[in-house]
């Protein structure tokens, strides 16, 4: 049995943040104002610690560190290669975003007017969490260094993934303020499914969906095992693992994120991630 089952951190109203086990898949999220009885640090829900009961203000990304980069995974799921008319590679493609790219549950997503006018568009992803630190791991090893999962949306601006601006290079594309929301909760491996589906809405309307035993082309273990080959990934590294088809850049015609747009990416058993596009 691990430390937990269903992981939220949040802020309180006395303002400090707390992390709390909702103890069974099937919970919802707390809402604000909601009480729960809570750990003030990720330390002591492991040693099952001294516990306070706190009210919650606002969910926090469900991560034990929010001072780490964020790796990322690209063309990892066969229809987004085939919607992208691009040949999946034979290693996954890896880029990071900076530590400030992260972004809550519920948070308005900000973008100034340079981003704004670069083509936002959304990207629907599973993440999973690195339990310890880790380097040359065998898939079997990676697989049991997984702490947990939950979801989040890859946003880009999609005006520097083309060629003449980035060289085929993606980190810039990707690695604005806020362009990471992550979150509600981190469900652990023993109860998180594979088998489950990932949707995503912008306005209530459906542009991506899929099953990850079905369309993922790398696993959550195949990723983290070639990731760390002569790399020390450190612990509670969260790693983005790629989108299915839907993205904004390949419908017809393209449907980039426009301001006041509000988009949910959802899996059941960890929740819905939703956020608020704001332009400047």
């Amino acid at each position: 049995m691990g430390a937990f089952t269903k992981l939220v951190r949040f802020k309180s109203e006395n303002g400090n943040t707390y992390y709390a086990d909702l103890g069974d898949i099937a919970s919802e999220v707390p809402a604000p104002g909601s009480q729960l009885a809570a750990y003030s640090s990720f330390e002591d829900l492991l040693s099952k610690g001294h516990t306070e009961t706190v009210t919650v203000k606002e969910l926090l990304a469900p991560l034990p560190r929010d001072d780490l980069p964020l790796y990322c995974v690209g063309l990892n799921y066969k229809s987004h290669a085939t919607e992208a008319d691009l040949q999946v590679s034979q290693s996954p493609p890896l880029w990071t975003k900076p530590a400030g790219a992260l972004a809550n549950p519920g948070q308005d997503i900000l973008m100034n007017k340079y981003c704004a006018a670069s083509y936002p568009d959304y990207e629907a992803e599973l993440v999973f969490v690195t339990s310890r630190t880790c380097k040359d791991l065998t898939e079997a090893e990676a697989a049991d260094a997984i702490l947990g999962y939950t979801i989040g949306n890859d946003l880009s601006c999609r005006l520097f993934q083309l060629p003449k601006h980035s060289g085929g290079q993606f980190f810039y594309a990707k690695a604005f303020d806020n362009f990471a929301p992550i979150g509600p909760a981190l469900v652990s491996p023993d109860a998180f499914s594979m088998s489950a589906r990932m949707t995503l809405k912008v306005n209530g309307e459906q542009r991506q969906e899929a099953n990850f035993e079905e369309d993922m082309v790398f696993s959550p273990a195949a990723i983290l095992s070639f990731m760390s080959q002569g790399t020390t990934i450190p612990a509670y590294t969260a790693v983005m693992t790629g989108t299915p088809a839907g993205v904004g850049a390949f419908m017809k015609p393209k449907r980039f994120l426009n301001d006041g747009d509000v988009v949910e990416v959802s899996v059941p058993g960890v929740g819905e991630l939703k956020n608020k596009i704001v332009f400047e």
